[in-house]
């Protein structure tokens, strides 16, 4: 089969991961939003909260599982095999969590039932990231990794920004008893759309050249997981803490500041839903730039500077929302996600870049997933909670602040060259 064209890809390597973050930005602002009040109506609304960003956790716990999974799969039956196995499974649980009944309706069972799909989600999405990245690295020429990659780290904000754009329409249409009544299911359920298209963009891509090259040579690892904890543990440390920083950042942005800029600062929900709408419009640009000046200056160097700027955003945060201005509100999620985008645009080949080709599969899910239950996942259920017992934003800042510090070691470790190691 001929090599598929570029701009087909591209939409491959995008329509997943932004099925995949459709999916869980859906969750995330529901959580934020809806969820403590439909699922675990008799805590108070904080802890309410609280447990609907554990149940946010566990789809970040699950994430290793379905690296390990997958990454094996991936690795030994193909990249396109897997990714087409991952977007099935993230779209069927999607959809069945817009069938549950709520606590209301089936007691118990309903926050037992939204726990094992968000397990289920977790599982694809672990799996599904290494893939989409690798589909465009191995499939594109090696000075141009970076923005190829890129494209896949755009696919979050994607989803976002799709996800956002409907639940803010839905917020603005309905008043607060239809969307708790019915309104908060449309957006889990209009995830087929995305499902049925990025099913027709993958099966009309080939396999990647790198991998078929190992089938050819009957050079695929029997055990590509240990091999990655055996022979390149140290890659994966430097590749998962990279992810710290970035991670925590978009958890924070997306998920915590949500939840705080509604209740504690009772800004209106319209308001902040549309500020995360055009802060992900932002981050998809900057996503894509930010990938191809790393090809220019180095995965590092851009990667470095996203970090740097960081720093700085957190320090202006809150007395930037405390403002309580929608202009203050909206510049705070804008610049914030904007500023990631020059952490996450080069992620991609940096990641892949750490392990060669045999294990790239294994070792790129198995950085990208264990890092994320200990940074991303975990981090909205710690914000809450050390905003909980401390009543202060500066624990905050701090625990976002220490995030970043994990990925800037772990660039300073990392080796400098660009290309990828040879097999």
């Amino acid at each position: 089969m001929t090599a598929p064209p570029m701009r087909r890809l591209a939409f491959a390597s995008i329509a997943g991961t932004a099925l995949e973050y459709y999916d869980f930005a859906v969750y995330n602002t529901l959580a934020a939003l809806v969820f403590n009040q439909l699922f675990f109506p008799t805590f108070d609304p904080l802890a309410g909260t609280l447990l609907s960003f554990a149940t946010y956790w566990v789809g970040y716990l699950s994430r290793p599982l379905g690296g390990i999974f997958f990454g094996h799969l991936g690795d030994r039956r193909g990249r396109r095999f897997v990714l087409v196995f991952t977007l099935l499974l993230m779209g069927v649980t999607t959809v069945a969590i817009g069938l549950l009944p709520t606590y209301a309706q089936a007691g118990a069972l309903a926050p037992i039932a939204l726990v094992t799909l968000r397990f289920l989600q977790g599982m694809a999405l672990g799996g599904e990231w290494a893939g989409a990245v690798l589909l465009s690295v191995e499939h594109g020429e090696a000075a141009q990794r970076g923005r190829n990659a890129a494209w896949a780290q755009m696919g979050p904000s994607t989803g976002v920004l799709i996800a956002t754009g409907v639940i803010a329409l839905l917020t603005a249409q309905l008043p607060e008893d239809a969307l708790l009544a019915w309104g908060w299911r449309v957006p889990l359920l209009a995830s087929v759309v995305l499902v049925a298209f990025g099913l027709w963009l993958r099966l009309g891509v080939s396999e990647t050249p790198q991998f078929r090259e190992l089938e050819r040579s009957a050079a695929q690892a029997r055990a590509p997981l240990g091999d990655v904890l055996r022979h390149h543990w140290r890659e994966l440390l430097i590749a998962g803490g990279s992810r710290f920083g970035p991670d925590v950042m978009y958890s924070f942005v997306t998920a915590f500041l949500l939840a705080y800029i509604t209740k504690e600062l009772l800004h209106d929900r319209a308001l902040v839903t549309t500020a995360l709408a055009i802060g992900s419009a932002c981050n998809i640009v900057c996503v894509y730039v930010a990938g191809g000046l790393s090809d220019r200056y180095g995965r590092r160097t851009v990667y470095g500077a996203g970090v740097a700027a960081a720093f700085v955003w957190l320090i202006l945060l809150f007395p930037l929302l405390h403002l309580k201005t929608p202009l203050a509100v909206g510049a705070a999620i804008v610049f914030g996600l904007g500023i990631h985008a020059f952490m996450y645009g080069p992620q991609g080949a940096f990641i892949a870049e750490q392990f060669p080709t045999r294990v790239r599969y294994a070792g790129a899910s198995l950085a990208y997933t264990i890092a994320g239950v200990f940074a991303g996942g975990i981090a909205p259920l710690a914000m809450t909670s050390l905003f909980r017992a401390t009543g202060s934003t500066d624990s905050i800042v701090m625990y976002a602040g220490t995030a970043l510090l994990v990925t800037a070691t772990a660039l300073v470790l990392a080796r400098k060259e660009n290309g990828v190691r040879p097999r």
